[in-house]
């Protein structure tokens, strides 16, 4: 299975890659299965039970709206984000849910839509299980999902297994590791960014991939943008005022020219707004996840503001950020249910600074340095949300993530790319601490700073 650039940029809705983004997917593939095998017209009843961190903190991440969405037949990339709260209310209201936009059953969701706290599935903490029933009572289907990070959906069932639902198309330079991706490049003289580009060629031309990447640019920088012109407090109940519209403004009426770090405080800004855009279940785009969503548009945004990027250079920055999560998503993990937020803010961090040290004119060794630099200094980091609502310390954090991605890179550039510890030492560390790694610091809003501080 190869992994496209695509699969970890997508386009999708706050505030969870794994916790919204993920149970809408598998909600949508549930109810599509009882189309394409003639049962949705004789459903009466579809019950959805969520377990593991989906079922600890999945209201606070807005699962359960997720779920009625995808039984609905939405998907996050292409969902409006303004109706969402109306169409949830009237679904709860009229205890009614067109499946699929046209075939309407009764949906109580009390009995219908169940969130277990303390149990969980085998494979993975964020199980789900979706289950249709005739009107006399007949089980039509069964089928057990997992959010396994960045949107990703693993498909149980009976026969064939756990798998992946993705393309398995041959791709000339397949890679797991790091070690892998550097051999092709040296095997090759293609630089990383090659390499990922060699790849997506198997699916798409040159100039579709082009436009797909500057259509995902343009999603993060609207997503800046939005979250620089609007203000009040983020939904949810921790009563937590957005900041970036007040730091925007005053930004703007400074020059910066007495500042040495004036620059760094707009890169926090551009992380800031996207992740108050998230947490308010805005537009965004999950790289590679949506709790750090904001880290790669503030790098990006530095590079195309401050270092004066080019759409040529915004291109190459995500086709080797991506290279760098296809490491970290096959050999690691980019879930923090998983392994905490290490896996998130952490990966984000690692490939930001990889994009940034290549078009800022790195050597492949550079690169891998910069990543290694960035997942490094995130090891250990927990998942701690409180109110299992991605705003507290989630926002904050992918505004110092992008610093120190900034920061990685630099320090790589100024290194000849000689280093001891390689990338995939440290992403086996990072797995390994991650399954040491208690579960109440692992997504579940049970440890940390989600016990240590009250809930307003």
């Amino acid at each position: 299975m190869a992994v496209s650039v695509f699969d970890l940029f997508s386009i999708g809705i706050g505030p969870s890659s794994s916790h919204t983004v993920g149970p809408m997917r598998a909600a949508l593939m549930f109810v599509e299965g009882l189309r394409e095998r003639g049962l949705l017209d004789t459903t009466a009843r579809v019950r959805a039970e969520l377990f593991g961190s989906l079922g600890a903190t999945g209201h606070g991440h807005g699962s359960d709206k997720a779920v009625l969405l995808g039984l609905a037949g939405e998907r996050p990339e292409d969902v409006d984000t303004d109706t969402v709260p109306q169409r949830v209310a009237d679904i709860r209201a009229s205890h009614r849910l067109r499946v699929l936009g046209s075939h309407e059953i009764a949906f109580n969701e009390d009995d219908d839509l169940v969130m277990h706290r303390r149990k969980s599935l085998p494979l993975h903490p964020n199980g789900m299980t979706f289950t249709a029933w005739d009107a006399e009572g007949v089980e039509l289907a069964h089928r057990t999902y997992y959010s396994v990070g960045g949107g990703f959906v693993l498909d149980e069932n009976s026969t064939d297994g756990p798998v992946i639902s993705a393309d398995t198309t041959p791709v000339p330079f397949p890679f797991r590791t790091a070690t892998d991706l550097l051999a092709h490049c040296e095997s090759s003289g293609l630089n990383i960014a090659e390499v990922m580009l060699r790849n997506e060629l198997v699916w798409r031309t040159e100039p579709e991939i082009r436009a797909g990447l500057l259509a995902i640019w343009q999603v993060m920088q609207d997503c800046v943008a939005r979250g620089c012109e609007q203000d009040g407090i983020l939904p949810g109940g921790l009563k937590v005022p957005r900041r970036a519209k007040s730091l925007h403004e005053k930004l703007l009426a400074e020059d910066g020219a007495d500042d040495p770090l004036y620059v760094m405080d707009w890169v926090s800004l551009y992380a800031l707004a996207v992740n108050e855009e998230n947490a308010s279940g805005g537009r965004v785009v999950t790289a590679p996840t949506n709790g750090a969503a904001g880290i790669i548009p503030a790098v990006l945004h530095y590079y195309t503001r401050f270092l004066k990027g080019t759409e040529d250079g915004v291109i190459e920055f995500m086709l080797t950020a991506a290279a760098i999560g296809v490491v970290l998503k096959e050999t690691g993990s980019i879930s923090g249910a998983e392994v905490g937020c290490q896996g998130e803010v952490g990966s984000a961090c690692a490939m930001a600074a990889a994009g940034l040290t290549a078009v800022r004119g790195g050597t492949v060794a550079q690169v891998e340095n910069a990543a290694e630099i960035g997942l490094e200094h995130h090891l250990g980091l927990t998942c701690d949300p409180v109110g299992g609502l991605v705003q507290i310390p989630c926002i904050e954090r992918n505004a110092v993530g992008s610093t120190k991605a900034i920061n990685a890179s630099r320090i790589a550039l100024r290194g000849d790319g000689t280093h001891v510890v390689h990338l995939d030492k440290v992403i086996k560390t990072m797995r390994e601490t991650g399954a040491d790694m208690h579960t109440k610091y692992k997504e579940t809003a049970r440890g940390g700073l989600a016990l240590n501080v009250i809930e307003c």
